[in-house]
């Protein structure tokens, strides 16, 4: 079938697709693109006068130095849909057997630079990645203005195509991550991306492992951050969030904002967040254990003080953990899910309510309303959203442990967390390594 009429066979089918006949430089033509993406009026007017400068420049048309586009010398059929799809215009002969591509006038459909909604920044740029891949280039490249910034293009997917880019430090980065990442990258080029699940798959990583393989930000300048001690980023089309690669346990506790602030205050807030991960993982285990297994290691007055406030509770104390955890995730899950308007509302009067109903219940002790409320807040001292959920999984295992082998069992599953974190890496480098600026990963 000849290009223009499967462009038309097209069209029957794709009521978005535009066919516009039109003369240029006094030749018929046929203009083909999609409307949602090209701005067509002013399109037309662009090309007119592109025409108008090749007809006075005495240059043909369709020729390579006109002026109005790329030739594409007898194109296929996935080729031209590539083109479309990527928001270009292409404008055929009325023989079909001469093409051009060009960059037409688009619409606008990315949002205006905002203030990140899932980072807070206290000091510091507050622009945010939008979903523009060009515009998130830029970005990166106004906080990183050095000539060793390297930045490379691929195009990955089958039927979802999807544009994405790799930016790296050279002499930097190290070679063996960017040689893993780029082969990865050009040797399977047509597989569908998604979701970042469907991106771990792609680079080999085990989607049941909690570690997380790679970070997401959408602040510029913890990409350049990134790119300056090593790292490397990718940039996906349609995704404001750049991801770095490798992701290390340092990750969670170091941030390029913290440089901001006089460095006693710096080392107080990374101090703060390790004390914040330590709390959130061990204090509920803690509590199981002692209460259950090892009364005997507390005070007297503690211990007095713990059978006290769980007088009259019907169930032991994992029971008793569990099931204020769910409750706690649901309300986490809920403050997510509803309306910014309405939801720090719900969930703190819910909060309220439901803790002081299944108190007056008997169904939970006070001290664990405290240790969980502890715990909860502590779980979001970490940097990155996705390291603070992971790191909810973490004391579940410690607590089951805990009650059924008390301290001893809290020690042993510490041990065994410490085990998969030793063991974890991304691209041969392991997940434990030491971060520190100016130093190569590894």
């Amino acid at each position: 079938m000849l290009l223009p009429a499967f462009l038309k066979s097209r069209q029957a089918r794709d009521m978005d697709l535009f066919l516009h006949s039109l003369y240029l430089a006094e030749e018929p033509v046929v203009l083909a693109g999609y409307t949602s993406l090209i701005d067509l009026p002013q399109t037309i007017v662009m090309l007119r006068q592109l025409a108008l400068n090749a007809d006075d420049a005495g240059k043909p048309l369709f020729d390579r130095d006109s002026g109005v586009g790329t030739p594409l010398r007898e194109p296929g059929e996935q080729e031209v849909l590539d083109a479309l799809a990527a928001g270009d215009a292409l404008i055929c002969s009325e023989s079909g057997d001469r093409w051009l591509r060009l960059v037409p006038v688009g619409r606008t459909l990315s949002r205006a630079l905002e203030s990140p909604t899932t980072e807070n920044v206290l000091r510091g740029a507050i622009s945010a990645f939008n979903e523009d891949l060009d515009t998130n280039v830029g970005l990166v490249k106004k906080h990183m203005s050095s000539d060793m910034l390297r930045i490379r293009s691929y195009t990955l997917g089958l039927s979802q195509r999807r544009k994405t880019v790799l930016l790296y430090a050279e002499g930097k980065i190290r070679e063996p991550l960017l040689r893993s990442i780029v082969q990865k990258l050009e040797t399977l080029p047509d597989r569908d991306i998604s979701d970042l699940q469907a991106l771990s798959a792609f680079f080999g990583f085990s989607k049941w492992s909690p570690i997380t393989r790679f970070n997401t930000s959408e602040l510029p300048q913890e990409a350049a951050f990134a790119l300056e001690h090593g790292k490397a980023v990718l940039l996906l089309d349609r995704f404001p969030f750049a991801l770095v690669l490798p992701s290390l346990l340092s990750d969670m506790f170091v941030s390029q904002n913290d440089r901001n602030f006089p460095v006693i205050i710096m080392f107080s807030f990374r101090i703060l967040r390790i004390l914040g991960v330590l709390v959130n993982v061990l204090l509920p285990g803690l509590y199981v254990a002692l209460v259950s297994v090892n009364p005997e290691v507390l005070r007297i007055e503690i211990a007095l003080s713990i059978a006290g406030s769980r007088e009259g509770v019907p169930y032991p104390s994992l029971v008793e953990t569990l099931l204020l955890l769910l409750v706690l995730e649901l309300t986490l899950e809920s403050a997510i899910r509803l309306p910014k308007t309405i939801g720090p509302t719900i969930t703190m009067v819910g909060g309220i309510i439901l803790g002081q109903a299944v108190v007056q219940a008997k169904l939970v002790s006070n001290v664990l309303i405290i240790i969980l409320a502890a715990s909860t807040i502590a779980n979001f001292t970490v940097i990155g959203f996705q390291n603070a959920t992971a790191l909810r999984l973490y004391k579940y295992l410690l607590l089951v442990l805990s009650a059924m082998f008390g301290v001893l069992g809290l020690f042993i599953g510490i041990v065994v967390i410490c085990a998969y974190f030793s063991y974890g890496n991304t691209f041969g480098i392991p997940y434990l390594s030491r971060w520190k600026a100016g130093r190569r990963y590894g």
